[in-house]
């Protein structure tokens, strides 16, 4: 006769739930350290090596106040996705807070455009990586590529080895960029001068706001820790005080590098790697191209290292809703990794790559490709802020600022909106007519299951 669930300890219903859902369970190992090194690795990517100097050239001095402003900015975004996941822990971040506001169709929809975000994005920024390498060290154009596929093979392999491991790997690598950047921005304090700084805003203050949508995608990636909700051992706790610690380190790091590249006028330096070259100089003299190389591929990596681990979960998530299909519901038991959504992610992206080097397409347009579906899963993210954070004042605030923020910028995608577009009507299509969605009630809507059309339209419009 089998004993009342009610009358088991914690370590025996917790075993009874590892035998009776052996394809399900994740292990709940993420502590606010790890947290902490998750969202500063989604978020300081390739943005801060390269945005910088881009940002000066088209506002001067005045691209300070682009930097500032976002980064009070970025705080909405970052706080509205870590209620919404500390309110509701599971994996699949956005994925999950869709199905509970909009439905089905719409939870399905954002979580194959997260998947097109990672499959199309995470070629683009190995390929940053190979090409700071390829400055310091000469390269083909071949050799580059290959490069770009080691990256995501070794964000692959870290990953299957499990969270635990991967945390430990993340937490290291974000230590050692952390000690990089402060050094560089350190040893470059001897060459600033106030004269640099003026004229202030010699291209008009429109220039700042041009420079300000160019800055947003420095801050993207906030969404990212939320999807591996699922696995903190404390997330009421812990997602709060990761969020406030990240989004001040991570600004004031942004700061400190506009404010050096400015002050030592390495924007001026010509191209988007000069910048930090001329920086590292300061600290390496004639190896401040090797050393922009290595800081390059460690930020890089650290990046696809951390969406590698989130976007398999939100594969993972979908799956178990049968979004996806059901073969991809698997959690390794040794592991605790949902290793079949990291084979196909990494496939995935491993493919795009490869398209990539035989189409020619250039970088410009392999980093425009995923614009439109991370601005898609913003808006969706945003607009189920609106419908579930009821609580606070804050959360009825910051998600609105989101949203609005993230229209704004859509029209600026232009025709690399395109693919996303593509995917989001896959997604459509597969979950009318192929998948078997399961039996989920819904507490925020009275109808179970809303057309992933008429699901956006209410996000953005009648909420």
């Amino acid at each position: 006769m089998i004993e009342s669930a009610s009358k088991l300890s914690k370590k025996e219903r917790d075993a009874l739930d590892n035998n009776l859902g052996q394809s399900h369970n994740l292990k709940k190992v993420i502590k606010l350290r790890h947290a902490v090194a998750l969202y500063v690795s989604s978020v300081l990517g390739s943005g801060v090596l390269v945005l910088p100097g881009l940002a000066a050239q088209i506002a001067g001095p005045a691209s300070l106040v682009a930097w500032a402003i976002l980064a009070v900015a970025s705080y909405p975004f970052a706080y509205t996705f870590a209620s919404l996941s500390a309110r509701n822990p599971e994996s699949g971040g956005i994925y999950g807070f869709a199905k509970e506001s909009f439905g089905f169709s719409a939870a399905v929809v954002s979580g194959w455009l997260f998947a097109f975000w990672y499959i199309t994005g995470a070629p683009a920024a190995t390929l940053i990586a190979a090409s700071y390498l390829a400055y310091a060290f000469p390269m083909s154009k071949f050799a580059m590529f290959v490069i770009a596929g080691v990256i995501m093979c070794l964000a692959f392999v870290i990953n299957y080895r499990g969270i635990v491991f991967s945390n430990r790997i993340q937490l290291a690598v974000i230590v050692a960029i952390i000690v990089l950047l402060v050094t560089a921005v350190v040893f470059s304090f001897g060459s600033m001068k106030a004269g640099n700084f003026i004229p202030f805003a010699p291209n008009g203050l429109l220039a700042i706001g041009t420079a300000a949508a160019l800055v947003f995608w420095s801050y993207l990636g906030y969404e990212n820790v939320s999807n591996v909700a699922e696995e903190f051992e404390d997330p009421k706790r812990d997602f709060s005080r990761s969020i406030l610690l990240s989004v001040i380190l991570i600004s004031a790091l942004y700061l400190a590098i506009a404010g050096v590249t400015i002050g030592t006028l390495s924007y001026k330096a010509g191209g988007s790697v000069a910048p930090f070259a001329a920086m590292f100089s300061n600290v390496l003299g004639n190896y401040g191209g090797a050393g922009t190389a290595i800081l390059a591929i460690v930020i890089i990596f650290a990046t696809v290292n951390a969406y590698t681990a989130g976007m398999s979960r939100v594969v993972l998530a979908i799956a178990r809703d049968r979004g996806l299909p059901i073969w991809l519901d698997h959690v390794d038991q040794k592991s605790g990794t949902p290793t079949r959504s990291l084979m196909l992610l990494s496939g995935s992206g491993m493919l795009a790559l490869t398209l990539y080097y035989f189409f020619q397409v250039n970088l410009q347009t392999a980093l425009q490709i995923p614009s439109g579906a991370a601005i898609l899963v913003y808006i969706i993210g945003s607009a189920a802020g609106i419908r579930l954070l009821k609580a606070k004042v804050l959360q009825r605030i910051f998600p609105w600022i989101s949203l609005i923020l993230s229209i704004v910028l859509l029209p600026f995608v232009g025709m690399a909106a395109i693919g996303s577009i593509a995917a989001g009507l896959a997604a459509f299509v597969y979950v009318r007519h192929l998948s078997q969605p399961p039996k989920i009630t819904y507490s925020i809507l009275p109808i179970r299951v809303w057309p992933s059309v008429r699901s956006l339209c209410s996000a953005v419009v009648v909420v």
